[in-house]
């Protein structure tokens, strides 16, 4: 019996097709935030070679126009030290963890955002909802038609910058360095943040809750003392508040207010409400443990800050709904490094940047259906 063999002629492609590929190499990545920043220091030293993890996570970076020189442009922060910095900085502040939730994180291509909000400045028949408007009618009866009425709302993305320096001795051990950038920058950013979303001018920062057309102030009562508060105020600012915002709201006092409130009292009446028999306290002061880490007024939560004007000032006392503030980002911070700035100090200036902006959703006060 004649026996044959056959060998198949294929091509060195097919041949390279059979030939398992090698896994993809995940990009190195640095051990921790000061690793990172003394990697970016040594890189703006001139001549030298930048960390390879530096170019990295440059060129993988969303917007892709750093260079990979310290000194001349910048480096993006691993993504990963990146998302825990922004988590450091809103978990940090009090008003910025009630803001955080509803915060819409824009595109790597968008620097802002337009959107259709309601235009309701009255709760009026024909003015809920911008002109919505619902009618009892009979059977087989006419139905009247409504439209409403929007407003749209416009916000650009304005910067807030942060310079740290670093000395060369800091810059030696990356456990000293991490520590100390993060606090540094984490506080102060957190600071201005707050203020601007309070006291913002809305011109190159966000509009804040004192600036905004729909704030609405409370006098206080006749013959009222200076530097006083009663009652009838936080009962009077409590009525104003719209419905809806109630299970939201926080109060914002300064801190010079927080006597005041110890004293606060609801009057009690005799059986024919004809005399004062006594009181029962108004504000509920924090006693550990309970469900929140704040003192409550009328149910909801006093907040402290340094951003509340003083007694008697507009101001000392914010009742507001953080979700009727609407704020933007770019989902990220950038930083840069200089050794030029402070050279002859021996030290290296670190930059950050973060863009952010926000304002009151509604542009108006809204006026009561009845009251």
């Amino acid at each position: 019996m004649e026996s044959a063999s056959h060998l198949s002629a294929d091509t060195p492609a097919e041949r390279a097709a059979r030939v398992p590929a090698e896994p993809k190499q995940q990009p190195e990545k640095f051990g921790s935030f000061g690793e990172q920043m003394m990697a970016i220091a040594r890189a703006g030293i001139p001549n030298s070679t930048p960390d390879r993890r530096l170019v990295m996570v440059q060129s993988a970076g969303p917007t892709g126009v750093n260079e990979s020189v310290g000194s001349e442009g910048g480096f993006l922060v691993q993504s990963d030290f990146q998302d825990q910095l922004l988590d450091d900085l809103y978990a940090g502040g009090d008003i910025l963890s009630l803001i955080n939730p509803g915060k819409i994180g824009l595109s790597a291509n968008s620097n802002g955002i337009r959107l259709n909000g309601v235009d309701e400045t009255s709760r009026a028949n024909g003015s809920r909802a911008g002109g919505i408007q619902a009618f009892w009618t009979g059977e087989a009866q006419q139905k009247t038609a409504t439209q409403p009425k929007f407003r749209q709302i416009s916000m650009e993305l304005d910067k807030l910058t942060g310079l740290c320096y670093a000395t060369d001795e800091s810059l030696q051990d990356a456990a000293v360095l991490e520590p100390w950038l993060k606090e540094a920058f984490n506080t102060e950013f957190t600071f201005k943040l707050e203020d601007a979303i309070v006291n913002g001018t809305g011109v190159g920062m966000p509009l804040g809750i004192l600036n905004s057309g729909a704030l609405v102030t409370v006098s206080k009562e006749a013959n009222q003392a200076a530097n006083t508060l009663l009652s009838m105020n936080i009962l009077k600012m409590w009525s104003r508040l719209p419905m809806r915002s109630r299970k939201n709201a926080v109060w914002l006092i300064n801190p010079d207010v927080e006597p005041m409130f110890g004293q606060l009292s609801m009057p009690v009446f005799n059986v024919d409400n004809s005399q004062i028999v006594g009181g029962l306290p108004a504000y509920v002061s924090y006693t550990p443990p309970t469900d929140s880490a704040y003192a409550k007024l009328q149910g909801r939560p006093v907040i402290p800050t340094e951003y509340n004007n003083t007694l008697s000032g507009l101001g000392d006392i914010i009742l507001f709904d953080p979700t009727a503030y609407l704020a933007i980002d770019k989902g990220q911070m950038q930083q840069a490094s200089s050794i030029h700035v402070r050279f002859i100090y021996d030290e290296t200036c670190f930059r950050f940047v973060y863009r952010f902006n926000g304002q009151p959703k509604w542009r108006t006060a809204r006026t009561p259906y009845k009251g």
